[in-house]
């Protein structure tokens, strides 16, 4: 069976409400507070045992000095395919909103678009295989555990993908910089499908023409661009407040 180490307080704290199968905690010793006290009650819950470390042997254990004082050892995370994506969203009864990104490479970026996406009530996130980052400890954290609250699937051809979601009745919208029509001036409320590309290269020539629309976020200043995970939180959130409007 597939493990990994999952650590900081959020991602280990989502992870023992969820599905994943738990191993063991880990806890520092210098660690004692009510955040980690409502982590070992959870895991008392779940007859997950309990070990202590220090906090180098915890470093050691997750590659970082960045846990929190705390670790999982739990079942290798399971990416949905997109079928179970689009009967999350079929069973909802609400409009759908689905996260696609075309080769988001920064582990950072994913991470907070997969949070983004939770918050704003998304119904998953889809990534490709190749040249793109995958879903690891370390974005698992960053998302703040949001990759327990929302479906992530993993598909081999993303055009593929927006062709399913455009038969199914989504309206695919792509961002890019150069796009001349606004992100404020269509319509969100139905069916969509948001489209982020990633940070160098944007949405690629094949999926961008497989897109329905293509807007721009109207920016101001010098900045010519916003970073990949600030655009998609943007877009997200203008989903939000039209729907909510």
């Amino acid at each position: 069976m597939k493990e990994e180490i999952l650590y900081g307080i959020n991602s280990v704290m989502e992870a023992l409400r969820g599905s994943r199968r738990a191993f063991e905690l880990f806890v520092s010793r210098e660690t004692h507070d009510r955040r980690t006290e409502k982590l070992l009650a959870f895991a008392a819950e779940r007859g997950v045992p309990v070990r202590t470390r220090d906090k180098r042997d915890l470093a050691r254990l997750c590659g970082t000095d960045h846990h929190q004082g705390v670790a999982l050892r739990v079942e290798g995370f399971a990416y949905a395919a997109l079928e179970d994506i689009i009967a999350s969203w079929r069973s909802s009864g609400e409009p759908g909103l689905i996260l696609v990104l075309d080769g988001i490479q920064d582990p950072h970026n994913l991470g907070a678009l997969i949070r983004s996406a939770a918050c704003a009530g998304a119904h998953g996130v889809i990534i490709p295989k190749d040249r793109a980052a995958g879903v690891t400890a370390s974005v698992e954290k960053i998302s703040a555990g949001a990759t327990e609250t929302i479906p992530v699937a993993q598909v081999t051809n993303v055009v593929q993908a927006l062709e399913t979601l455009k038969e199914e009745g989504f309206w695919a919208f792509g961002t890019a910089d150069s796009a001349a029509s606004s992100l404020y001036s269509h319509d969100l409320t139905g069916n969509v499908v948001i489209v982020i590309g990633g940070e160098g290269e944007g949405v690629r020539p094949l999926v961008r023409k497989k897109c329905d629309f293509l807007v721009a976020i109207p920016l101001k200043g010098g900045v010519s661009s916003l970073n990949a995970s600030v655009a998609g939180g943007v877009v997200l959130f203008e989903v939000v407040r039209q729907r909510q409007s």
